[in-house]
């Protein structure tokens, strides 16, 4: 019995790329920094690749695509107008009286609640562990080490760039931002594997099954 990938309707494909390549076409248009839009958009663009490159051998589910076009569309944004400079939470920052923009904050919730995704449908159509407990220890475990070396590279390109990294860091002056970014994460990847668990499950069994 095989044991291929069944193929993908091309209709739900090409409509995820048009919407990848509007978005990014959206974003690349006079962003408000270009060098701070090519670090903030690199990602996505990695990921596209990485996708390109496993369709063949490892299709994810529906949900996992579909998250992964959504993070994208976070970073585009980010990337176009830089973090601390998003309008639509400069207007929540002014409707709640806070003191920062926290674009940021949904960026890095979602940099754990859609790697938890990817990461659990790896480890549970691998069989890498047993058990349900395992599974989401170790799909946390690595959202928090996605999210720690992300930190260490936004560190990395302080020290490089020196004061023209601070677009790409968004900090505002927040001593405890590196903290706070990696405990919402840590946030996002929670809920995913509590959440989604679920419906993650009914795809999964619908790939194992077309998969044969």
């Amino acid at each position: 019995m095989s044991t291929a990938p069944a193929p993908a309707p091309a209709r739900p494909v090409g409509l995820w790329l048009a919407l990848f390549g509007l978005i990014a076409a959206w974003s690349a248009w006079r962003p408000h920094d270009g060098p701070t839009w090519a670090m903030e958009t690199a990602p996505a663009f990695l990921g596209l690749l990485l996708l390109a490159a496993s369709w063949r051998r490892f299709r994810f589910t529906p949900l996992a695509y579909w998250l992964l076009l959504a993070h994208a569309a976070i970073l585009f944004t980010g990337g176009h107008y830089t973090y601390a400079k998003v309008p639509a939470f400069d207007a929540l920052r002014d409707l709640l009286g806070t003191a920062r923009n926290d674009f940021d904050k949904l960026g890095h919730f979602a940099q754990g609640f859609v790697p938890a995704v990817i990461a659990r449908e790896l480890i549970v159509r691998r069989a890498l562990v047993r058990g349900t407990g395992w599974a989401r220890f170790f799909t946390v475990a690595v959202c928090l080490a996605i999210s720690a070396a992300y930190e260490l590279i936004e560190w990395a390109a302080a020290v490089a760039l020196g004061s023209g990294a601070d677009e790409f860091l968004g900090t505002q002056g927040d001593p405890w931002d590196t903290q706070k970014d990696m405990a919402t994460a840590l946030l996002g990847a929670l809920l995913a594997v509590t959440l989604l668990a679920p419906l993650h499950d009914r795809q999964i069994a619908r790939v194992r099954a077309a998969e044969g």
